[in-house]
């Protein structure tokens, strides 16, 4: 049986999610990479993830689009982590409302984000 915990990663720079995708498998976790939010989305219903983490803005639909559905339509308690080129505070602050479990300014180190991530699938 595959115990292994799940991530969604939604990034559409494909070079910063094969670097966290990689960082993220070294440490163990099980992480599906989604180039945009529609794919997010689909990949978040079939698999039920224990973590997503997400980047606001996105082709198709936006970060603060996949967290609401998550927590509006699907009904998830999923800890939701979402990446932002510094200088949104406004976008930050709607994913917080919208129930972001916590916000990481891009750039951000990948060792940090996986502190952030293990922190939070305790």
């Amino acid at each position: 049986m595959n115990d292994k915990k799940k991530i969604v990663l939604a990034e559409d720079n494909s070079t910063l999610s094969l670097l966290l995708k990689f960082k993220l498998e070294k440490e163990g976790y099980e992480v599906l990479v989604a180039e945009d939010g529609k794919k997010a989305i689909n990949l978040i219903e079939e698999y039920h993830p224990n973590l997503i983490l997400t980047d606001i803005m996105m082709p198709f639909v936006s970060g603060l689009e996949v967290i609401s559905h998550v927590r509006n339509k699907l009904k998830l308690e999923t800890k939701i982590i979402v990446f932002s080129a510094a200088g949104q505070e406004e976008m930050v602050l709607k994913a917080f409302n919208l129930g972001a479990s916590d916000f990481m300014a891009k750039p951000f180190s990948p060792n940090e984000l996986t502190i952030r991530v293990k922190r939070l699938l305790l």
